[in-house]
């Protein structure tokens, strides 16, 4: 009997939103040191992970942490793009993606907030 089989996904989309929220937490603490250990990069993925546990265990605070990091995500994206999208066009492309996959999942989670109750 493989793992797979035991882990029964009840709703794809929000599993998928929880591993959205979980891989940006940890690409932000790898990029961590890389830049220097500036604070926002911190905030951003300690909240991508509290936000993806929170979406895994379908907890209805959850919808809350991830309105939050879709206004501190549009911020730090538009302000990334600004300073950067002429100089670097693959940190521009990876910021553009982040953005609208940001927005696609927080839509999505909005709409299924009825199913985060606890």
């Amino acid at each position: 009997m493989s793992i797979g089989s035991k882990l029964k996904i009840e709703n794809k989309g929000i599993f998928a939103t929880s591993v959205f929220y979980a891989v940006i937490g940890i690409i932000f603490l790898i990029l961590l040191p890389l830049s220097s250990f500036p604070p926002h990069i911190a905030v951003i993925a300690l909240f991508s992970l509290i936000a993806a546990y929170g979406m895994f265990r379908k907890r209805s605070w959850a919808i809350w942490l991830v309105v939050i990091l879709f206004f501190v995500a549009n911020t730090f994206s538009l302000y990334m793009l600004y300073y950067s999208l002429l100089k670097d066009y693959l940190l521009g492309l990876g910021v553009i993606v982040y953005l609208i996959l940001t927005w696609v999942f927080t839509a999505y989670a909005a709409a299924k907030r009825k199913s985060l109750e606890t």
